[in-house]
């Protein structure tokens, strides 16, 4: 017996696929940008940190972009809208970064919710709500002031 592939999911599936990849495409270019911002002489660990997080929205969205195709889907050629607020201070830059991760998280957990009986779908979204999730402590503890 052959395997066939499953027919293509629901519409609200595909939509929420496609925002996320379109997040994790914004992702690249907004930890980019921000690693290209960050001034001062803590800047190595922290521009290395933003690139490390553009990395990582690559990579995601890489698999976001295959799912989507595997399941019968075409992702965009865009991404979500970045705003750029021309405030690059560490602490600004956290902060929307913050906001953008708690997006994004968003996004995986409402996939979660949606997967129903695909559990190859929902196992692939519950790893990125925790990774997500573990980015937005990772802010948080930078966004705190030392003693």
């Amino acid at each position: 017996m052959v395997y066939e592939s499953k027919k293509p999911e629901n519409k609200e599936v595909m939509e929420c696929l496609e925002q996320i990849f379109q997040a994790e495409m914004a992702g690249i270019m907004r930890y980019l940008h921000y690693s290209f911002m960050v001034m001062g002489y803590n800047r190595i660990p922290i521009q290395k940190w933003f690139r490390d997080q553009a990395q990582e929205s690559m990579d995601h969205a890489t698999v976001i972009g295959e799912k989507i195709t595997s399941l019968g889907g075409h992702p965009s050629v865009v991404s979500a809208r970045v705003e750029e607020s021309h405030v690059h201070s560490v602490d600004q830059i956290l902060q929307e970064s913050l906001k953008f991760e708690g997006e994004t998280l968003k996004l995986y957990e409402k996939l979660v919710r949606l997967s129903a009986d695909n559990i190859a779908l929902e196992e692939l979204a519950r790893g990125f709500v925790r990774v997500e999730a573990e980015h937005l402590d990772e802010v948080i503890k930078m966004l705190k002031k030392s003693n």
